[in-house]
């Protein structure tokens, strides 16, 4: 099958958003999907190899992700930067600070997204973002203390709906996300000063 273009792939992602979806839309999504698993591996192998870590992840993001991504956000399906992606876990701070600084190193066209002084709904990391051969990989890069409040998001997002990640959902529920995300950021902060 020849690979789809931009535009064709932007259409698509606005069918997605609309939920007008057929059978050969889902095949197209599958083929954009699976394109992003060399980028993936490059990326996983460079992190093993130079900074001699183990990254976790997966070379696709699930079409429900890439579905409820595109009602969320208003972005193109091409300008998704998650779809392929990996996370690194680290002990605290400091050891968050150098591995972002390795990663720029081994990627020096990466982006990186900072949401540790500006959490995104109580999610704190760091993301570096890679672009090899036009597609993305997004590396989170997150402490311990970071990984485990994401853990505890996604549970109470199985119970009580994904939208508790974004500033939906139950109040009592995202004011305690917040709670804990706050006193993590307060500890990681004493933890670097």
């Amino acid at each position: 099958m020849a690979q789809a273009s931009k535009t064709q792939i932007d259409r698509l992602g606005d069918r997605l958003r609309k939920r007008q979806v057929q059978k050969s839309d889902l095949i197209l999504l599958d083929g954009y999907r699976r394109s992003f698993g060399q980028a993936y591996e490059s990326v996983v192998q460079t992190i093993r190899d130079q900074l001699k870590l183990e990254p976790s992840g997966r070379p696709a993001k699930s079409t429900n992700s890439l579905l409820e991504k595109l009602k969320r956000e208003s972005i193109r399906l091409t300008q998704v930067q998650d779809i392929a992606g990996c996370r690194v876990v680290v002990a605290d701070i400091s050891e968050e600070d150098r591995v972002v600084r390795s990663l720029v190193s081994a990627f020096p066209d990466a982006s990186v997204i900072d949401r540790r002084a500006k959490p995104s709904y109580g999610y704190r990391a760091a993301h570096v973002v890679v672009e090899i051969s036009g597609k993305t990989v997004e590396i989170q890069v997150r402490t311990a203390f970071q990984h485990i409040w994401a853990e505890i998001s996604e549970k109470y997002a199985d119970v009580y709906g994904s939208e508790i990640k974004y500033g939906g959902g139950a109040e009592e529920i995202r004011r305690l996300l917040e709670k804990v995300s706050d006193l993590i950021g307060k500890y990681e902060d004493l933890e670097s000063g």
